[in-house]
């Protein structure tokens, strides 16, 4: 569209973006019923773990992106799943999480990812890392893009910061 119709191809952003540590968390998104991303390991750089929540469910699960189940998965939510939420709350707000995970609060009184992680009450349930992590190597593709003013609608979850 042209500037002389008075269009323009611009997506408003509902919640501006805090600053994220994206060096510890480097993709989180919500997707597909999911608060999901990529965290990076603690002990190893060459390891990450790719972590999600269900909506609905609160059901949550942590492995290496080659399927190793986390070790810190003991009757609880693990550190890298503990990361990914804070993150997700940085990058969306917690009212906006707490709505998609379907958590039975009032999304006003979220306001933070502690507040949303009390509502956590699923269970750990094993499912194959593939599919979050191969999103988000199909989107690491576009860091060699060189910078446009054009909006990336898909890179949403990224920011810089």
């Amino acid at each position: 569209m042209s500037e002389e119709t008075g269009s323009k191809s611009v997506v408003k952003v509902q919640h501006p973006a805090s600053s994220r540590k994206v060096n510890k968390v480097p993709y989180v998104e919500l997707h597909g019923g999911r608060v999901q991303g990529v965290v990076s390991s603690g002990s190893d750089a060459a390891r990450v773990y790719v972590s999600f929540f269900d909506a609905g469910t609160l059901n949550y699960y942590c492995s290496t992106n080659n399927n190793r189940p986390c070790g810190g998965l003991r009757g609880g939510p693990c550190k890298h799943l503990t990361a990914l939420m804070g993150e997700a709350v940085l990058q969306y707000g917690a009212p906006k999480v707490g709505r998609y995970l379907k958590i039975a609060a009032d999304p006003a009184a979220l306001t933070s990812s502690y507040d949303v992680m009390r509502y956590i009450t699923g269970a750990k349930t094993k499912e194959e890392a593939s599919l979050v992590f191969s999103r988000f190597l199909s989107y690491l593709r576009y860091v060699e893009y060189e910078g446009t003013p054009e909006p990336m609608p898909e890179m949403a979850w990224f920011t810089v910061g």
